[in-house]
This record gives C-alpha cells, structure tokens and sequence, in this order.
C-alpha cells in the first residue's frame, strides 16, 4: 500500500490549468461581495452567505494543496510561490473580512432579519459573534497599512524564528546535528547521551539567542500596538473573545490546576528517585523511558497499528471504526518520516471535501499509535461538522482536542485493560510524562507568557531576562518536581508557540483539551452506547455557540471548578497507581 498522502483531489500538480481558475474566481468574488453591502439587508446577507463559502472553498482548496505539499516537501518551490501569493492576497481577504463586519455591526434588526432566513438562521451564531467583533475593528483608514506592516513585522518576526529553530545546528559529542535531532535524545534509554544532549542543546542557544529574543519582542510588542487598534484591554481578553471562552472558565481550569500541581510533583519525584536523583528530577531526564528490567515493548507496524486503532474504535462507534478504515484506505494519511518533511503530526480539514489529510512521522511505537488515534479523532471531529456551512466548523481552540484526546484516552484504557503489570507500568508512564507537559508544563507556559506581555508594556526584555522569567515560571509551576539546578531557561526560544503573529496564549486550550476530553470521557465511562450520539453531536455544535453553552450539552459546567478537578482526579489516581507498581516492579 502507498503510505504516502493523495492530493490530487485538489490539483494534479502546480501546473493544473484549474489554480489559475480558482485564484481568477477567487479574486472575483471579492469584488462582487464588495457590491453586495447595499441595498436591502435581507437580500445582500444571504447573498453574502453563499459567496463567503464559495470564497471559503476556493481560498482552503488553494491553501491546503500548497500547505500540505510544503509540509512533505519543504523544498518544493512551486509550492512555495503559490503560498506567498495567497499571503499577499490575504490581506485583501482580511479587508473583505472586515467591511462584512462593519456592515453586519451597523444592522440593528439583524435578529429580525435571521427570523426571516432560513438561510441565515443556519448560521445565526456567526452572525451574532461577527456582529459583536465589530466593537473590535480597527479605523478603516489605517487597517490595511497595519495588515501589510504585519507582513514585513510579526508575520517576518515568526519566519525568521522558525528559519532560526531549523537551521540551528548543535555540537553533540564533536558532531553537528540539527536543534530537532538533539532535542530527540531525550528520549533515548541511555542517561549519559541524554545528559550530554541536553547540556549541548542549552549551549548552542548562545548562537541564537539575540535575534530569537528579538523575535520574541517584536512579535509581543506588535500584539500590543493591535489590542489598543482593535479596543481590547489585555491581550488575553482578546484571546478569550476569539476562543468564545468567558474568564470564569478560564479562572476556574487554573484554580484547578494549581491545586492539583503537588500531585504531578510527587510524579516527577519518583521518576526521579527510580533515575537516580533526589531532590527532583533533572530536566533532561524528565523524558527518559521507563520500564521494569528485561521489558520489552511492542514495536508495531503501520497494517498492525491500523487493525488495532480499527478494531478499539469500532467498539467504542462502529461507525468511527469504518471511518478510520476509510481514512487508510484511501490515502488521506502521509505516514511514514522523509527527507524534507516536517516532523511531528496534524490533521487538516478538507471541509468541503468531507475529507481530511493526517501527517504523522510512524516509527512503530505505542506512542506513534496513539499520535494516529489523535489525529484520526481530529479527522473524526471533521466528519462530525459534515455538510455544515463553512463558518459554523470553527471550532474555537480549546474545544479543538476533544475528539482527538477522547481517542487517545479510548486506546490507553483499552491498552492498560490488556496488559500485564509491566506493560501497563510502561503505559502509564508514557501517558502520564506526556499529561505532566499538557497540564504542569504548559502552566508554566501560560505563566510566562503573561509576565513577558506585563514587562514588554514598558520595555524590551533582553535574553537574561527572558531566562530569568522562564526559569521563575517553571519553579512556580514544576517546584521541587525538577531538580532546582537542571531547568530549561531557553524554553521560549525552543517552542514555537509564542511566536504566532497575531495569536498569543497557545498554551491553556492544550490543558483545556486535556481536561476537557478526559471529563467528556468520564460521561461515556458512565452512560455507554447511549452517550455515542451526544458525543458526535458536541463535536458537530463545537463552533455553534459559546464554549460553556457546548459543554452544557452533555451536562458539564466548565465554570465549576469541581469539573476540572474530577478531571485532574483522573491522572492523580494514574500517579498513585503508577507510584504502587514502581514500588513493585523497579526496586533492585
């Protein structure tokens, strides 16, 4: 079978006669939907309402066959061209958006005339948030020099970091090997390379870190200049408006999260002591694996991984089994890693397809099994929003993971059923190192990034005080959990997230997904079957409304605090367990 992705149901190649079609009526359609803001409402809104799909299809066709080609094919120039083009037209599109906005934001009937649509009442809840965006606009007469200076300042800032990240190579043991082939080692079972990567990768920050710290700056200090343009009083309240995520619930998941941080810490402590160290675990053994002597875990291969994530799905949804069937049998999965493709996973949505495209990098794993259960629960999530108009599919972020961490949690459970008190304290393991980063972690991401927006109000921040805020921002978070000593003060040069120009925050909605998967799981654990049809329609309303009216739908209040703590309950008994069998199975 060729494990390699199907494109073509977008173009045969960059010389299909169709791109320059799709650009010409993509261009066109931006200029009628211009002359459609007059006249009666009612008539140029549903109007509107077909056009902007038709404007949805085109720009995702275009985009999504030049991303997903670029991401196999780095190299590929071609590919590359006709993303700069759509880069530059997107700030036409961005200007499209905007008048829309400010057209729908001067309706005072608009509830009137949505009454009157059927058209428009399917799409009521866009409607309504695009009419509440538009208190968010910037002055007309300066939005498109702020669009086009993004592209020469935080869109620059971002490339050039990812630019900086890939090209920086790191003296490991008298050999230079990439920043990401460093980075690996800290999985490897041998202590000394992981140590001996670790202290190169920190060493080799020195040659990056001026203009990483610039990036990083620029990229902050533009989000600022936006918030005052589009009348937000902080940055986050602006993520939260985008996100459809009031503060309550955010205040609630964090109260949770603090509260439940000595627990990972008593984690770390002991997968530190079996390591050898006690006064916490040193950072470059937090991803060391973990196993009881003469284990052996199961390496599988792509056909094995397929049966199994077939056969678990299907007893959770029949339906979801012959998905994900469907998913490998027709080409929607670029499997294996290559020369000049990206590293790690994602899914993309072909909406209008019906279809998704999965990246993965398989070596054979558990953990590569469980990525594709991830990322397939992402395409499931897709096959979910079916046949609904394009803007009514965005999910915001944080409710983005739940389908694809309600598959993971699915295969661990069904995994750690099966196995016996080895395999299953390899298991437990493996998903705990990985939850500590989504909640403990990613805390101390969320807690950085605040302080560098705070400081960055005043000044720039030099890479020192970067450093020392990273470093301030783990003790708060990980405590006696990491060795005091052993830290990473270089994290926000080594993790992308806080360099998306024009979105900040990239961190809460991970420990949302988490949390909020692992609660939705709960309900399935207690309803069965039943729940099947409640699950798939939360993930078809998941951009139909606020984040705690969806939630609302299977009976969780995301604005309790005891939701996130009966969540977080479920990784303290997973710690306690794992603890139990370390006791029993690594003692000398």
């Amino acid at each position: 079978m060729n494990w390699t992705w199907d494109l073509s149901v977008l173009y045969s190649d960059f010389n299909d006669p169709q791109i320059e079609k799709d650009f010409s009526s993509l261009k066109e359609i931006c200029e009628n939907v211009k002359n459609m803001m007059q006249g009666d409402a009612l008539t140029a809104l549903e109007n509107m309402a077909d056009a902007f799909e038709e404007m949805n299809r085109l720009s995702s066709k275009l985009g999504s066959f030049a991303n997903l080609t670029l991401s196999t094919d780095a190299s590929n120039e071609p590919a590359q061209q006709m993303m700069d083009r759509l880069m530059v037209f997107s700030v036409q599109l961005s200007l499209l958006s905007s008048a829309f906005t400010r057209y729908l934001g001067g309706i005072d009937n608009l509830e009137e005339l949505i009454e009157k649509s059927e058209k428009l009442q399917k799409i009521a809840f866009s409607l309504r948030q695009t009419k509440e965006s538009a208190a968010h606009l910037m002055d007309p007469a300066i939005e498109e020099w702020m669009l086009k200076m993004s592209l020469t300042g935080g869109d620059a800032f971002s490339n050039l970091r990812d630019k900086l990240d890939a090209t920086l190579m790191v003296d490991y043991r008298g050999e230079q090997i990439p920043l990401a082939a460093a980075r690996a080692k800290a999985y490897d079972p041998d202590p000394q390379v992981r140590k001996d990567a670790y202290e190169a990768e920190l060493a080799s920050y020195a040659k990056v870190e001026i203009p990483m710290a610039a990036c990083l700056n620029g990229i902050k200090g533009e989000a600022l200049t936006m918030i005052e343009a589009c009348h937000f009083d902080s940055i986050l309240e602006q993520t939260l408006f985008q996100s459809n995520m009031d503060r309550e619930t955010l205040e609630a998941m964090l109260t949770a999260i603090r509260e439940y941080l000595p627990v990972f810490r008593k984690y770390l402590r002991k997968k530190g002591e079996i390591l050898g160290h006690k006064d916490g675990i040193p950072f470059y053994d937090m991803f060391a694996p973990l196993a009881p002597k003469g284990y052996t875990p199961k390496v599988y291969s792509i056909e094995e991984a397929r049966e199994k994530l077939i056969e678990e799905m299907s007893k959770f949804s029949p339906e979801m089994g012959a998905f994900i069937a469907e998913a490998f049998d027709n080409r929607w999965i670029d499997v294996f890693p290559r020369e000049g493709k990206g590293g790690g996973a994602f899914c993309s949505e072909l909406h209008h397809l019906n279809q998704s495209r999965v990246l993965t990098n398989f070596a054979g794993s558990f953990s590569d099994v469980s990525t594709l259960a991830h990322e397939l629960g992402h395409a499931w999530h897709n096959r979910c929003m079916a046949g609904l108009p394009a803007c009514m599919t965005n999910a915001p972020m944080p409710l983005c993971e739940t389908a694809s961490i309600f598959n993971e949690t699915l295969l661990a459970n069904a995994a750690m059923e099966k196995a016996d008190k080895a395999e299953k304290l390899a298991l437990l393991e493996g998903n705990l190192m990985e939850t500590t980063q989504t909640i403990v972690d990613i805390y101390s991401r969320y807690l950085f990034e605040s302080a560098v927006i705070e400081q960055r109000k005043e000044r720039t921040l030099s890479v020192g005080e970067l450093k020392e805020l990273m470093l301030s921002a783990q003790e708060e978070s990980y405590g006696d959990g990491l060795a005091k000593d052993v830290r990473h003060p270089y994290m926000w040069a080594c993790k992308c997230h806080y360099y998306f120009s024009g979105l900040s925050f990239y961190n809460f909605p991970y420990a949302f997904g988490q949390l909020f998967g692992a609660g939705v799981y709960a309900q399935y654990q207690e309803k069965g079957a039943s729940f099947v049809p409640k699950y798939n329609q939360l993930l078809r309303s998941c951009g139909s409304g606020m984040i705690a009216d969806v939630a609302n739908s299977v009976g969780i209040d995301v604005r309790s605090v005891d939701f996130w703590r009966a969540s977080l309950d479920v990784y303290a008994r997973q710690i306690d367990e794992f603890i139990a069998l370390s006791d029993e199975l690594m003692a000398d």
